[in-house]
């Protein structure tokens, strides 16, 4: 075996075949991940790209693995927390419409589609009849990062409950309201909906959450005793996640993104730490620069920390990610193009000495590798490696540092869209999908 990364590949003995993708199927050749996760509480499951059918049946097999072999009880996913309610109580037996939920209870686009649809429907029916029974968390800001309404209108209800006679300021939804997104398609309004803000009411915005969070947290017991922890906790994560998306606003009109990512990145490691509080082991799915243990360069951006850094550094070896690689096929488009309803692109082979490439030289289907039990010349060839790729951009990366396992997606195609969960969507959202002719 050679270590040039021009015609590299990982040896047979590294490659663990998936005999199928498909969730309904048996789950025996998963096995090799007893060994990979070990005792970890927080399993992590990368994705290279939004919205690929097969990374969404991925995270639902390996999920069904988890809870069904290893007692796994929560689904933490890149989402809305604050909507992630109204999913959580349907997979639980609730009476909304499953379209409902899928639109308003899974943010960024990410419930429009079968696949995701399909992967609830399990956790419902699991549920029916389950002794511990596998609940669903947003772990993301919601408002599809571009709204504080979600996160603030669950403040501004627990209140009225907890604190009779007390009434937020209306100027703070208002001025939140001014600039909301209604959906993923409105967010560059939303940026430039907030920019026009006169300053002082973008510090009036600021200075009242402020006091919100000052207020919420000196009152613990005297908000407890009427409510819960519980509810009380996540109207306080509410809150964090309101100032988070506030702050990220105030860094976007500074030009400063580097620090407008690591501010979402902060807040989503503590969700994650929130929901593992209440739950004995769970399932992490967001993309690949989220989970990862290292620091995420992304275009015309220097390194920054993410939320996969935070969690190892307080979990350690409790802390497993599964990244994810692909080859062919077709991946989210960037930019205008995305916008104007062209969602996916067309995906060309990968360099040869990304860890994509690598992954796609060393086997035609789908497989796995346990990147912590490779021999020493397979270890040399990961570690000639020095970037990933996610959709078409290239970022430097230390795979061995970054991730316990790797798994590769030889080809991958758009997710199908759920008519169900369109209708109950917002106009914007209908209105692309409809521009979109997938291939």
């Amino acid at each position: 075996m050679t270590t040039n990364t021009t015609t590299a590949r990982l040896s047979d003995e590294a490659v663990i075949p998936l005999r199928t993708l498909d969730p309904a199927q048996p789950l025996d050749d998963l096995e090799w991940l007893d060994e990979a996760i070990g005792d970890a509480r927080v399993v992590a499951i990368g994705e290279s790209a939004h919205y690929n059918r097969e990374a969404y049946q991925l995270r639902h097999r390996l999920l069904r693995y988890l809870v069904e072999r290893h007692g796994f009880s929560a689904y933490a996913m890149e989402t809305g927390f604050a909507e992630g309610r109204l999913t959580d109580s349907w997979v639980r037996g609730g009476d909304d419409r499953l379209g409902h939920v899928m639109a308003n209870g899974v943010t960024s686009l990410m419930g429009l589609w079968t696949q995701m649809g399909a992967h609830l429907e399990w956790m419902r029916q699991h549920n029916r009849t389950a002794a511990h029974p596998v609940g669903f968390h947003g772990i993301d800001l919601g408002g599809s990062n571009a709204s504080l309404l979600p996160a603030l209108d669950a403040v501004i209800a627990y209140l009225a409950q907890a604190d009779d006679g007390f009434r937020v300021d209306p100027v703070i939804r208002d001025t939140a309201e001014a600039f909301a997104a209604m959906s993923a398609f409105s967010a560059p309004a939303s940026v430039v909906a907030y920019g026009n803000l006169a300053a002082e009411h973008r510090d009036a915005l600021t200075a009242g959450l402020a006091d919100l969070t000052a207020r919420m947290t000196a009152r613990r017991f005297d908000y407890v005793p009427g409510t819960s922890v519980d509810a009380y906790e996540r109207a306080l994560r509410c809150l964090r996640i309101a100032v988070t998306l506030d702050s990220m606003f105030r860094s976007l009109i500074r030009g400063d993104q580097r620090g407008m990512m690591m501010s979402r990145e902060a807040t989503i490691a503590d969700t994650v730490d929130w929901i593992l509080g209440g739950e004995g082991r769970i399932v992490v799915a967001a993309h690949d620069a989220h989970v990862q243990r290292q620091p995420a360069a992304l275009p015309g951006m220097s390194p920054a920390t993410v939320m996969g850094v935070h969690l190892a550094d307080r979990l350690g070896a409790d802390y497993r990610v599964i990244g994810t690689t692909t080859g062919t096929g077709w991946t989210l488009s960037e930019g205008a193009d995305f916008y104007a309803g062209e969602f996916f692109q067309e995906l060309s082979a990968p360099r040869p000495d990304s860890l994509d490439g690598l992954m796609a030289a060393s086997h035609h289907a789908p497989f796995a590798t346990d990147l912590r039990r490779l021999s020493p010349a397979d270890t040399a060839t990961v570690q000639a490696v020095t970037r990933q790729r996610y959709g078409t951009f290239y970022s430097d990366l230390n795979p061995l540092d970054a991730y316990d396992v790797i798994v590769h997606l030889p080809h991958v195609t758009p997710a199908e869209p759920d008519h169900d969960a369109l209708a109950h969507s917002p106009l914007d959202v209908r209105e692309a999908f409809s521009r979109w002719q997938p291939e």
